[in-house]
């Protein structure tokens, strides 16, 4: 089974070696200790502590090979590369002005759009596969997109791509 892309720009990138460097050389030997004094108080089969400690192992050895796989088959978003000028691609920061808006607050909107990984809409980033990235993914400046939210149909304007 071919693995599926990892899409990063190379911050995430850095921040998922930098968390995969955490795990691997702080993580899990504070976690070692933690289990060592565990194993120290006795009768493992009814020590809480073991078993949070055993638990926490667990998750950090889980973890690691997550962000293994995900750095293995990262794909840097090229943010300097040979994007037309004036169009929505992966790494753009886009403004949206949305065009029936509910608030006149949320009237525009600033979003970076990203993979899947680093998406995070309160921080601004988006991913490609999120409803508003797909609708906006390869159109122009001016173009406008219908996207299809849990709230009903949202037109959209592309007023800047940067």
């Amino acid at each position: 089974m071919a693995d599926k892309a990892t899409i990063l720009t190379a911050e995430g990138l850095a921040k998922l070696e930098a968390e995969l460097e955490q795990l691997r050389t702080v993580k899990r030997v504070q976690n070692s200790e933690r289990i060592k004094v565990a194993i120290s108080y006795g009768d493992i089969s009814e020590n809480s502590e073991y078993d949070d400690a055993k638990n926490e192992q667990a998750f950090i050895e889980g973890r690691i090979l997550e962000l293994e796989q995900m750095i293995s088959t990262a794909t840097i978003i090229d943010d300097k590369g040979k994007k037309k000028k004036g169009v929505v691609n992966l790494g753009s920061t886009v403004i949206i002005e949305d065009l029936e808006p509910e608030d006149e607050e949320d009237a525009q909107q600033e979003y970076t759009l990203v993979g899947t990984t680093e998406a995070d809409p309160f921080d601004g980033k988006i991913s490609n596969e999120s409803p508003i990235g797909a609708a906006i993914l390869g159109k122009k400046v001016n173009s406008v997109v219908t996207v299809r939210t849990p709230s009903g149909d949202h037109k959209y304007k592309i007023v800047k791509v940067k």
